[in-house]
């Protein structure tokens, strides 16, 4: 099978220890003649492959299992982070059974050595053979993970116990360390397991949504095929209570349809003929019949899995201090292991103490809390942030995000509704004035010429018929009507253009209309604030956040909106392309900045900007331009993303902190020997299992 359509391949990985696993597979692949890019995840166990489209998959998934892990490709399905935990689980249970003997004989009673060496052998190359074998391809590949640790460790106590029963000694047996250090690895394996689900369950409840089969129409008959099977412009039935199974255009029927798993918005929205229907979505009491436009990966729903699963596979700025420190970890911990223990044979010339206390150094060094710190909290808001309409691109927009310290705002569709209204036309023939900019709006995609058409028909005006028409870009329109040039445009363009204007503007967007340099009159157009604007703007403001807003209109227009919605710093008569360059003029003042728009006609002030926001997507949430992508028309998601920003990256810090303190005390009380093995085993598994713990306490403060 070869992969023509795509050129990134995605995968599910199992069998990744640490974070330095994951580094080991993405060498793997890189050495794959035609891989560009392989980026591995370790807390979502997933792998994202950019390659040419004549290598083979069998040869990616090769690559992987020759280096000792197990791969199968992402849609193959999206449940393995459910058969990850019982294995683990399984693993546990059985070492503990061996192991809880040993255990108990230090205190309760006491077993003879060989004993002892019977149930650490099993333990050791039964349940412990992983370690092995992951430390075998993880040094062949060249790198060293925390595996090696576990296998040079329990080894060191093993041997050295064993040697001691066979020169006929009960002392100074470690049976228990080498049986009980794994046993607490596989336990702290087990609940990570657990925790990294959780952290993923928000994309698995998503996909789970969908349903596995659909009614649709084939041959005159309704049959119930899968989901899989759908084709674009099937019919497919959609009964009350059923969850749509793919994008469609309804053709019959009416209903309400709950959207809140795809936009967040809790109300259900009513759908009828013509309207778009979206997988995943959940049906009311009426029946619909839709016609399927859009299946598979093409869906809303796959579109948003896609980008919150990028987003979870990219990698944050922060987080490369991390990576670099555990890219040399395993072998600056081999290097102290080694000197603790030709330290203490200096020190207490006692060889079984100087083993047990490298031992000890061995195994409570943790590069997983340093791997896990950052993307188990990335997971965690991206998929929380989806769940209430929020999508980020990648995890660096998700930290970028936190340090905005001023959010610029075009006005017309993103903190207006974007449908204004006629309100008056000033004229001493009202009437011709508003036959001529009908006439020339006719053809015009803007707003405001689709302000001027409504209210035309509805004074019910005569057409004209528009020769020479030209459109400039950002000004206005001109044309000949009934032999006559005639312009409308703006105020600015107006006056740049030599014709004097005595309309006032009120607060309202003023166009003109002119023939030569003599104004005839003019048209004033009012647009509605959105809902909840100013409560946005001040819950914006309070995150220490400074709103400005961007528009074409003119300074006294741009005026009466900014104060109506709480915004102090405002700049009119910016033309579109000029958008892009004021986003610039606020960076050069030395702030990172944010800027909110419709995604179309904002692309290039959302590409300037440090963070573009895209608001109201919807269904076309692959904005290129934009870093952030809001799912409906809600002007509070921006504070709300703000907010979801700042807390992720308290949880980050707080892991990192955690990650390097941890090692930075632990390694060093190993060493001085005031930490048995078994303690140090148990505090290395419950420090990657606290990083993740934290990093779910961010769903509370959300």
């Amino acid at each position: 099978m070869k992969n023509h359509h795509k050129n990134t391949l995605k995968l599910n990985i199992q069998g990744m220890s640490c974070v330095s696993c994951a580094s080991g597979i993405e060498k793997a692949l890189s050495s794959v003649e035609g891989v560009k890019e392989a980026r591995v995840n370790f807390a979502n166990s997933t792998a994202s492959v950019v390659l040419d489209e004549e290598v083979e998959t069998a040869r990616i998934l090769e690559a992987v299992s020759r280096a000792g892990y197990q791969a199968s490709l992402s849609g193959e399905g999206h449940h393995h982070h459910f058969s990850e935990p019982k294995a683990a689980f399984k693993r546990f249970v059985l070492s503990a059974l061996f192991s809880f003997p040993l255990f108990l004989q230090m205190f309760m009673f006491h077993l003879p050595g060989w004993i002892q060496c019977l149930l650490a052998t099993i333990v050791q190359f039964g349940l412990g053979s992983r370690f092995y074998r992951s430390s075998y391809y993880s040094l062949k590949v060249g790198s060293a993970n925390m595996d090696v640790l576990i296998a040079l460790g329990t080894t060191a106590a093993y041997s050295f116990s064993l040697v001691v029963l066979l020169t006929g000694a009960d002392q100074h047996l470690y049976f228990e360390s080498s049986a009980m250090i794994i046993t607490l690895v596989l336990m702290g394996q087990w609940l990570e397991a657990v925790s990294k689900g959780r952290a993923s369950e928000a994309i698995e409840k998503l996909l789970d949504l969908q349903p596995k089969t659909a009614r649709v129409k084939r041959d005159g008959e309704w049959i119930e095929i899968s989901v899989k099977e759908i084709v674009p412009e099937d019919i497919f039935q959609v009964r009350p209570g059923e969850n749509v199974p793919v994008d469609g255009e309804v053709i019959e029927g009416s209903s309400s349809v709950n959207e809140s798993m795809l936009t967040g918005e809790s109300m259900p929205v009513e759908k009828k003929e013509h309207d778009l229907v979206y997988a995943a979505t959940q049906n009311g009491n009426g029946t619909l019949k839709v016609c399927a436009t859009k299946v598979g990966s093409e869906t809303v729903l796959a579109g948003i899995v896609q980008l919150v699963e990028h987003a979870q596979n990219s990698r944050a700025p922060i987080q490369r201090l991390a990576d670099q420190v555990s890219e040399v970890f395993v072998p600056a911990v081999l290097a102290i292991s080694l000197a603790t223990f030709a330290g203490w044979m200096f020190w207490s010339g006692a060889i079984h103490e100087a083993v047990i206390h490298a031992v000890a150094v061995l195994v409570i060094a943790c590069p997983c809390a340093l791997g896990l710190a950052t993307p188990t909290v990335i997971m965690v808001a991206s998929g929380e942030g989806a769940k209430k309409g929020i999508l980020f691109r990648d995890a660096e927009a998700l930290e970028v995000a936190q340090k905005m310290k001023r959010i610029a705002f075009d006005k017309t569709g993103t903190l207006t509704k974007g449908q204004p209204r006629v309100i008056d036309v000033i004229s001493e023939d009202p009437k011709r004035l508003l036959e001529i900019a009908n006439a020339l709006e006719e053809a015009s995609e803007h707003p405001l010429g689709e302000a001027v058409r409504a209210f035309a028909k509805e004074k019910g005006v005569k057409k004209c018929e528009v020769k020479r028409f030209e459109a400039i870009p950002g000004k206005g329109l001109q044309g000949e009507i009934e032999g006559v040039k005639y312009t409308l445009g703006s105020l600015s363009f107006a006056a740049d253009s030599g014709v004097e204007v005595k309309c006032e503007s009120n607060g309202n967007t003023i166009a003109v209309v002119w023939r030569g340099k003599q104004a005839l009159g003019c048209l004033a157009f009012q647009d509605v604030l959105r809902e909840h604007a100013a409560e946005a703007i001040e819950k914006i403001s309070a995150l220490g956040v400074a709103p400005v807003m961007i528009t074409g209109d003119h300074q006294k227009t741009a005026e009466a909106i900014a104060k109506e919605a709480g915004i102090w710093e405002f700049y009119g008569d910016i033309l579109p392309d000029q958008k892009a360059l004021k986003i610039n003029e606020l960076k050069k003042q030395g702030h990172i900045v944010g800027m909110v728009g419709d995604g179309i006609n904002d692309a290039p002030a959302l590409a300037a900007a440090d963070v573009g926001i895209a608001m109201g997507t919807g269904s076309d949430i692959a904005i290129e331009a934009a870093g952030v992508s809001l799912m409906r028309e809600d002007l509070r998601l921006v504070p709300e993303m703000i907010h979801l920003s700042k807390e992720t990256f308290k949880k980050i810090k707080q892991n990192l902190f955690f990650a390097f303190f941890y090692n930075c005390i632990g390694i060093p009380l190993a060493a001085m020997g005031l930490l048995n093995p078994m303690v140090a085993a148990l505090a290395m598994s419950l420090s990657s299992l606290s990083v993740v713990s934290n990093a779910l306490l961010l769903k509370k403060n959300l």
